[in-house]
Parts: structure tokens; C-alpha cells; sequence
């Protein structure tokens, strides 16, 4: 499953992560970034360390599970 991770910094300096399943592909860089602009702006999410204060960055990462079989 492909995940789109927002990294964000809060008041205390701390990073914090937003993660969005099944992103679009491929990425527009531009919607992104407005967006997370738009999130602090917004002031939608406090984190324990208080409120988001800036975008830090942002990443498509995917995880692949494969069983074993241990029968």
C-alpha cells in the first residue's frame, strides 16, 4: 500500500507526520505544498508538541508485505 507522508514541524521544533493512504499518482508537488500551507494555516491539527508552525517535507512511501510460509 502506498502512503503520501506530510511532515510538518511543531511549536516545540518536533517533527510530526500526516499520512494519507492510496495517494494520487503521480504527485503534484505544487497541490502538495499548498496544501500543507494550507493545513498550517488552517490550524487543523495540534500535536502533543502544540501547533503546526511550517511544512517540513513530503514522501510517497510504499509498503510490501510478503508471507512466509513456515508450514
Amino acid at each position: 500500500m502506498k502512503r503520501l507522508n506530510l511532515v510538518f514541524l511543531n511549536q516545540q521544533g518536533k517533527s510530526v507526520t500526516l499520512t494519507l493512504n492510496d495517494p494520487v499518482e503521480p504527485a503534484d508537488p505544487a497541490a502538495i505544498k499548498a496544501a500543507m500551507a494550507e493545513i498550517v494555516t488552517q490550524n487543523v491539527f495540534i500535536s502533543t508538541g502544540g501547533e503546526l508552525t511550517q511544512a517540513k517535507s513530503a514522501r510517497i512511501s510504499e509498503n510490501i508485505t510478503t508471507p512466509i510460509s513456515i508450514a
